[in-house]
């Protein structure tokens, strides 16, 4: 996914504010998730939704107001009821300006722990 740094995203020295990766990151996992064919509202009205327990990010490099980065996303680890998605943030030049991995659990609408569907499972590792 790529995604362009208005003014908004910068802290008050023109730099990317750290938190902002977060927000790129999982706007990437939804466009993941969409690309195929999950939805995460018809998940969640079928009780199936997922919660971050763990966030690691590396920082690089920083991107500034007017950059065009680039957000790869992949899902690695896949068990029973969590999946880590890892992330590389690039610019277009392919310099790294950031990475994470996000560590995620299914829950029910009770927020209690669930089996990942397995379409779901056979989608993500497509």
């Amino acid at each position: 996914m790529q995604i362009r740094i208005f003014y908004h995203d910068t802290d008050c020295g023109g730099v990317v504010y750290y938190a902002n990766y977060l927000k790129y990151m999982e706007e990437a996992r939804t466009e993941f998730f969409e690309q195929r064919g999950i939805s995460f509202s018809s998940l969640a009205s079928e009780g199936i939704l997922f919660v971050v327990a763990r966030q690691e990010v590396d920082y690089k490099s920083p991107a500034v107001y007017g950059d065009c980065l680039e957000v790869e996303t992949r899902f690695g680890d896949v068990t029973a009821v969590r999946m880590v998605a890892e992330h590389r943030i690039t610019s277009l030049e392919k310099k790294v300006i950031c990475s994470g991995k996000t560590t995620l659990v299914c829950v029910d609408k009770e927020i209690k722990p669930r089996q990942i569907p397995e379409f779901i499972k056979e989608k993500l590792l497509q």
